[in-house]
């Protein structure tokens, strides 16, 4: 593992190598974060009070780019040590509160515009995001909820941040399958199906014309399902904005309805987003996944990962 932290004004501080670490990463919330430590003595100028940035690369490839939250250093029995952790680039959004706005039509140029770039974040380019008429920035509102409504409510995408610390708003590709068959490596493996919580009905309410539209997982609900949500939306919110809020809240609810968790030996062996599929020696947990997390590290039990997987048609 290298690790690497960058300064505010540009000086990077190369890491020893680590002693134990973690990162965990998911599909844009909650926020992808680092925990690192390593052996440290002390040389010259005591700089890592300046350091920002950090950037972690495993075999020459780079595994995440984040910004520094907190760093200990000091002295036990053992020698020197240092420990560093921290969030993905999501953190400057999230941390950042914006400023409250209407567009008369926003277009995912203004986004950019006003709630990311000034923050020095890179967009890939995406999807085309639809104009959206009247879009409005709530005060107290995090440019990370600007984006994330943009993107989730109109555009049907969930942005997320890419190991280079770049925003992402396009649906996860649909490249190479995993496949972990009879022989894999699977220390541990948890099927988990989970009714609580997930909704068989939304009624969004205009608060102004009282119209009321109903949408429904007529799956769940075909399944002996009933759990109903009533949301009411400001007068000015479009039809297709009350639309995209009660297929969302539909959406969130059903991510966990099916979850799969496996505990593999090894790091770095499947990312959020991957395609797993799936044949382990027991009936349980067959058929083709999407990594909705995952959880790797390095401590005194070795090299380990644990993924979270769900329905991939249900992980937007």
């Amino acid at each position: 593992m290298e690790g690497k932290l960058i300064c505010w004004d540009g000086r990077e501080i190369a890491l020893p190598d680590a002693t134990a670490w973690q990162f965990r990463y998911g599909r844009g919330t909650p926020c992808d974060s680092f925990l690192l430590t390593c052996l440290w003595e002390p040389e010259g100028e005591d700089a890592l009070a300046e350091a920002v940035t950090f950037t972690a690369a495993e075999n020459g490839e780079t595994v995440f780019t984040g910004v520094v939250d907190e760093c200990e250093r000091g002295w036990t029995e053992q020698g020197g040590f240092l420990t560093i952790s921290g969030r993905s680039m999501a953190a400057r959004l999230l941390d950042n509160e914006a400023l409250g706005m209407e567009y008369q039509v926003a277009v995912w140029q203004d986004i950019l515009r006003d709630h990311v770039t000034p923050y020095g974040i890179q967009a890939l380019p995406g999807v085309s995001l639809p104009a959206v008429p009247g879009f409005v920035v709530e005060t107290g509102s995090s440019e990370w909820q600007v984006v994330y409504e943009f993107c989730r409510y109109y555009g049907g995408i969930t942005p997320r941040f890419d190991r280079l610390g770049r925003l992402v708003a396009t649906p996860w590709p649909e490249g190479e399958r995993i496949k972990l068959g009879e022989n894999g490596a699977i220390t541990a493996l948890t099927l988990r199906d989970q009714r609580y919580g997930v909704l068989s009905q939304v009624l969004v309410r205009d608060r102004t014309t009282q119209a009321v539209q109903k949408v429904e997982n007529t799956d769940f609900a075909r399944r002996g399902g009933l759990c109903r949500r009533v949301l009411t939306m400001p007068g000015r919110s479009s039809y297709q904005a009350m639309r995209w809020s009660g297929d969302y809240q539909l959406a969130q609810s059903r991510e966990e309805l099916r979850q799969l968790e496996l505990e593999l030996p090894g790091a770095f062996l499947a990312w959020p987003g991957d395609l797993v599929e799936l044949a382990p020696r027991y009936p349980v947990g067959r058929g083709l996944w999407r990594v909705a997390e995952m959880t790797c590290g390095l401590d005194g039990g070795g090299l380990h990962t644990k993924l979270t997987l769900g329905v991939p048609d249900e992980l937007q």
